[in-house]
């Protein structure tokens, strides 16, 4: 597990433009997390880190999903990203009538779940994993990162340095 501190808003848009920087083209990222940790927060950052007005990318806890087209900085490619809110899926088998395996799989996309852990055994086996945690002072925000995907948790690692 690889831990992040992030004390501003302006550091977690570091964070989430150097994980966009680093992120393969198909990733699925399991954001974990209490209410108010700063899970829509982190994925509107990442959305501004391939051009994303974040403006546009609100929780969608009652749509369930939401999807938007991006640019990768990187390689200025085209990337998609869909947005995902778990937290008012009653079981795994109304997550995945939602066609989520089609999101897991779809070339040069990004997808996001909110409240990962609700639908855990759902999600490929190579998820980023990102806990968010509030520290004491309730401003600091620790990220844990994890994944099985070794290649991944070498790039995540790259960002601590």
């Amino acid at each position: 597990m690889i831990e992040f501190q992030i004390a501003s808003l302006e550091e977690l848009q570091t964070f989430a433009n150097r994980l966009a920087a680093i992120l393969p083209t198909n990733v699925t990222i399991g954001l974990v997390g209490t209410l108010g940790a700063g899970k829509t927060s982190l994925t509107q950052a990442i959305a501004r880190a391939i051009g994303i007005d974040s403006a546009d990318v609100t929780s969608p806890t009652f749509t369930l999903l939401q999807s938007h087209q991006g640019t990768r900085a990187a390689d200025s490619q085209p990337i998609k990203l869909h947005h995902l809110d778990a937290y008012r899926v009653t079981d795994d088998d109304e997550f995945i009538e939602l066609g989520v395996e089609e999101l897991f799989d779809e070339d040069n996309a990004w997808t996001v779940v909110e409240w990962a852990d609700r639908v855990r055994t759902c999600l490929p086996d190579e998820t980023l994993w990102l806990k968010l945690t509030l520290t004491s002072d309730s401003e600091t925000r620790k990220i844990a990162a994890w994944t099985d995907d070794a290649g991944l948790t070498a790039m995540i690692g790259s960002m601590n340095r």
